[in-house]
């Protein structure tokens, strides 16, 4: 025998999340997008490893924490318990690692990661006065500064806070990133997919075209942070810190061999930030001397009302407002479902609500409950028999090729980051098998004992559709397709659902025939809402 192949590393991240802001939906469609990801890579038996994690340092940290008569590590320590920890559970996100910048490993690798860019003569220090916006911890490109109106007229606002802009006037330590200018172009034009959906890519490109200025990866007038380790009196520029958690998690510095398994990363980002992921995060590991990341993925805001959701604005929702009613897996469903992934996507309680009974509880779940009931009904509750394959019928033949294709378009799209069209291929066999049975008749089969081998085949053929179904559908709806997974008789013959080998999800007759199933509960039952379904 061949000795196996080492499976192919996929290193998936999130965005670090401040932890000053509130967790809302915006946050949770991020989180659920990679979990997606992740759990379909596992399932596919690629060497996965999942990171997220908090944001924790800076000067909007510091002044909220101060406002609270806290230190800043304790009121981070506090956010990261009680609100961020909480959301991956409410919306079951599968994880491998939650980095903090607080931890020692992040501090310590930072602190590895600079010294080596100061001794390779990447890193200066230079007089600096700019416009910055605490919100963003951002010196404000010109593109983003407004002049103000009401009470912030005659001042600078930023594009995105609309809040005032300070001045700031500091010695600090520059990165020379204009020197990377020529290689990002390179890097782009070379792998056009490394920053994707296009638009996120041609918005980069044309930036960095514009040409690129310095960094300064320092700031004097506070010490929340991470000390410059050549220069304790200033500390490391918020982003430069946060943007280095995708390799001090995996043992940058640290542990040579995990590096070197894990890395290079796909990041999963929201398009405010697409320019620190795609323009100084790679430029960063180029003067390291570390390969660049995989791919950078800029999905879109989540509007509610048109406008997108903000703290400030007050127009954020928090994912429990929704799973409480409705459950995680419908949360996870609608997000994937409802928005083309990459692009803006608008949130109402009227659409959760139309497609939840729509596609999940009339299409899927109400599937699943009749062809059991059936198989309970005419079989015994066992699987029933089909017959030889040879013999075949031609719809039956229909449902098998329909679910190899779904299962191989399905598999093609989640490799592109096409979550959405990775569920609606997924779909096309919930669609298929509704109107197959529709079509069949069971329960006319059933009154003729001369068809009975014909009510097996079609009772056969509707349970091995729900068992591809419930593991195309695990990364999705894991608790859904695990409660039918169970309810088909799957685990004690075929084993845990997440074991099953997902991009095999639509070989054929893996489900064996006299297998006991089990009673299911209603896999999404109608929930009465009053148009607002909170």
């Amino acid at each position: 025998m061949e000795p196996m192949a080492n499976p192919r590393s996929f290193f998936l991240t999130t965005p670090i999340f401040y932890v000053n802001d509130a967790p809302h939906i915006g946050h949770a469609y991020t989180e659920v997008a990679a979990d997606v990801l992740a759990r379909w890579h596992r399932q596919g038996g690629d060497d996965t490893w999942f990171l997220t994690g908090t944001d924790e340092h800076g000067q909007k940290i510091l002044r909220t924490a101060t406002a609270n008569g806290v230190e800043p590590k304790e009121w981070a320590d506090r956010l990261v318990e009680s609100a961020w920890k909480p959301l991956l559970d409410t919306i079951n996100i599968s994880n491998d690692d939650f980095i903090r910048t607080t931890d020692a490993r992040h501090e310590e690798g930072v602190a590895k990661f600079l010294q080596k860019l100061y001794d390779d003569g990447h890193v200066y220090a230079g007089e600096f006065e700019a416009l910055y916006c605490v919100g963003c911890e951002e010196f404000k490109p010109k593109s983003e500064i407004l002049d103000g109106t009401g009470e912030f007229e005659g001042e600078k606002v930023c594009a995105i806070h609309s809040k005032p802009l300070e001045l700031l006037q500091e010695k600090n330590y520059f990165f020379k990133m204009s020197a990377f200018q020529d290689r990002l172009l390179a890097l782009y034009e070379e792998r056009p997919d490394f920053v994707q959906p296009a638009s996120a890519r041609n918005e980069v490109v044309a930036f960095v075209q514009q040409g690129l200025e310095d960094l300064s990866i320092s700031r004097t007038s506070f010490d929340w942070g991470v000390p410059i380790p050549w220069d304790s009196s200033h500390v490391t520029y918020v982003w430069f810190d946060a943007l280095l958690n995708y390799v001090t998690a995996i043992g940058y510095g640290r542990d040579d061999a995990e590096f070197d398994r894990r890395w290079p990363a796909s990041h999963l980002v929201g398009k405010d930030i697409l320019r620190f992921h795609a323009v100084i995060w790679p430029a960063m590991l180029m003067a390291a001397g570390i390969e660049v990341p995989d791919h950078v993925f800029a999905h879109g805001w989540l509007l509610v009302g048109g406008e997108k959701m903000s703290k400030s604005k007050l127009t954020g929702i928090a994912p429990n407002e929704i799973t409480d009613t409705f459950g995680a897996d419908a949360f996870r469903y609608y997000f994937m479902r409802a928005v083309s992934f990459g692009h803006d996507g608008s949130f109402s309680w009227e659409d959760l609500a139309a497609r939840y009974h729509a596609e999940l509880a009339n299409g899927f779940g109400n599937l699943a409950s009749r062809v059991l009931a059936m198989n309970a009904k005419y079989f015994e509750g066992r699987v029933p028999a089909p017959l030889e394959e040879q013999a075949e019928h031609a719809d039956d033949a229909e449902i098998r090729e329909l679910a190899a294709s779904v299962a191989a378009r399905a598999d093609e799209r989640i490799e592109a980051f096409a979550i959405h069209e990775a569920i609606a291929a997924v779909w096309e066999l919930v669609d298929a098998l509704n109107g197959y049975i529709t079509e069949q008749e069971p329960w006319v089969l059933a009154k003729d004992p001369g068809q009975r081998d014909r009510l097996a085949s079609v009772l056969y053929t509707a349970s091995e559709g729900l068992r591809a179904l419930a593991e195309l559908l695990s990364p999705v709806i894991p608790e859904a397709a695990q409660k039918l997974w169970a309810a088909l008789g799957a685990e004690e013959t075929l084993g845990e659902l997440a074991a099953q080998p997902i991009r095999e999800a639509g070989r054929w007759r893996r489900l064996p025939a006299g297998v006991q199933q089990h009673p299911l509960a209603g896999l999404f039952p109608r929930i009465e809402t009053d148009g607002s379904a909170k």
